[in-house]
């Protein structure tokens, strides 16, 4: 599990390269940050290049670490092209919710990889739904499937509240990334795996409930 392929060793290696030179370049972060007034101005590749910018070491640390664990999850079922594939649609799927719901702040701006790394997490989570994760101040390891859902509860309630300077949007929006494209790869999931399926779409379903209603 921990021979990371030449993908992962990739997305890291760009990760740690562009932060840090968004580290000592005020700039240059400011340029590539994702920010709803330059997006809405036309510069568009913010949604893509926020994606590899964090705000500090432990920022990016926590991020690349996330990757390394589940990289190998999702390559080991589909390869490292559909690896990429997941990677990336997931980035993209943070940065267009982070634009549906905050359209209207012009000063809202995010960075980090965390939509696209809780992609590839919700993508080896619907693969492998029986590995076990442990968290802190849990003694005990849980089911994958019971903590994605939970996190990602977690992130409706941290949406609503705004809570903490973390990008909950971001990562609801990599999840759904990686949740759809993982069922587009591979569509027997419906079948055999047909209760993790439902299982990991009700967190889903509600948010977009929640916003419909406008409580959110």
């Amino acid at each position: 599990m921990y021979n990371l392929h030449i993908a992962t060793i990739a997305i890291i290696a760009i990760n740690v390269i562009v932060s840090l030179r968004g580290f000592n370049d005020t700039a240059f972060f400011d340029r590539y940050k994702f920010s709803i007034g330059g997006i809405q101005a036309g510069q568009r590749e913010r949604m893509a290049t926020s994606g590899f910018l964090h705000v500090d070491l432990s920022h990016l640390f926590f991020n690349m670490f996330t990757l390394y664990f589940f990289a190998n999850v999702v390559i080991s079922w589909f390869g490292p092209g559909k690896f990429l594939i997941i990677y990336f649609v997931s980035l993209l799927g943070g940065s267009l919710l982070a634009l549906f719901f905050h359209k209207d702040e012009p000063f809202y701006s995010a960075v980090g990889a965390s939509g696209a790394v809780t992609g590839i997490l919700y993508a080896a989570i619907l693969l492998n739904p029986d590995m076990q994760l442990g968290i802190m101040f849990i003694p005990i390891p849980l089911p994958a499937y019971v903590l994605g859902i939970g996190y990602l509860l977690y992130s409706i309630y941290g949406m609503k509240s705004r809570l903490g300077n973390i990008g909950h949007t971001a990562h609801f929006g990599g999840a759904i990334g990686g949740y759809a494209t993982t069922l587009l790869f591979k569509p027997e999931l419906f079948i055999t795996d047909t209760l993790i399926v439902v299982l990991l779409a009700i967190p889903i379903v509600i948010l977009f409930v929640l916003e419909k209603m406008g409580k959110i």
